[in-house]
C-alpha cells in the first residue's frame, strides 16, 4: 500500500445512497447537470470516494461520499 497526498482546496462532496451498479446516473446528473448549472468546474486535482461501514456492493441502502475537486469557472 502506498500513501496519497491530496493537495488541499475546495472539494463538491455527494452523497450516494444505492447499488453500485446504478452510480453510473450519479455521475451523468454530477457532469450533466451540476456542474453546468453551478459557478464550478473540476480542478485538477485526484477525485475519490469514501466508502464506510454504511457502503455495501450487494444492498440498496449502500451509501459512499464523492468527492470532485473544484474551482471557481
Amino acid at each position: 500500500m502506498e500513501a496519497l497526498y491530496l493537495e488541499g482546496g475546495l472539494y463538491a462532496v455527494f452523497l450516494y445512497k444505492g447499488l453500485p451498479t446504478d452510480y453510473a446516473a450519479t455521475f451523468l446528473y454530477i457532469f450533466g447537470t451540476w456542474f453546468p448549472q453551478s459557478e464550478y468546474e473540476v480542478d485538477d486535482r485526484p477525485h475519490f470516494e469514501v466508502l464506510s461501514e454504511k457502503y455495501s456492493n450487494t444492498s440498496p441502502d449502500s451509501e459512499e461520499e464523492i468527492w470532485i475537486p473544484i474551482k471557481l469557472k
